[in-house]
């Protein structure tokens, strides 16, 4: 059986996928690198009122660990779809192409189940601490699972469009080109 994109005219699903995920992705990856300067200057500030003005701001600890999260999950889900992670490209390319597909088709399933527990777990631990506050930032706990909610779903969609591209018999192009 030929692959659906060699035997006429190609899904439109692919498209869509990437005019929707590219510009998803390229925006994660800018918001993970401005939180991280937001991190950056957080803890620069924190490390100059500590030594220079001898009065550590109380806010800036529990702000910048909450920022980490947001800038290592949303990043993580970026290199999801742009497969910036690590893989196991080392083995399959041992196996002939068809396994191969399989084996990758099987990865990208499991990548969105766990994006999904993501979501819901998430969701679950976010809602349950919600009506708690982070110490010296007046900001509810639940904050903190933003980020797995929103990651988890960012690796859903990301998942999807490699299944329909390897479906298609296409590749998932980064982002950044």
């Amino acid at each position: 059986m030929a692959n659906p994109g060699e035997t006429g005219a190609p899904s439109r699903a692919p498209q869509v996928l990437a005019r929707l995920n590219a510009p998803l992705a390229r925006y994660g990856a800018y918001a993970s690198v401005a939180g991280l300067l937001v991190i950056v200057a957080i803890v620069a500030f924190q490390v100059f009122g500590r030594y220079v003005l001898n009065s550590s701001p109380t806010w800036t600890e529990n702000l910048a660990l909450v920022l980490i999260l947001y800038v290592t999950l949303i990043g993580a889900a970026v290199g999801v779809r742009d497969a910036g992670h690590i893989g196991m490209d080392s083995i399959l390319v041992l196996v002939p192409e068809h396994v191969r597909r399989w084996a990758e088709m099987v990865i990208h399933v499991l990548v969105a189940l766990f994006g999904i527990a993501m979501i819901w777990n998430g969701w679950i631990l976010g809602m349950s601490v919600a009506p708690y506050k982070l110490a010296n930032i007046n900001l509810s706990e639940g904050y903190r699972y933003v980020p797995l909610v929103i990651s988890g779903a960012m690796i859903i969609l990301f998942s999807i469009e490699h299944l329909v591209a390897l479906i298609e018999g296409t590749e998932v192009e980064p982002a950044w080109h």
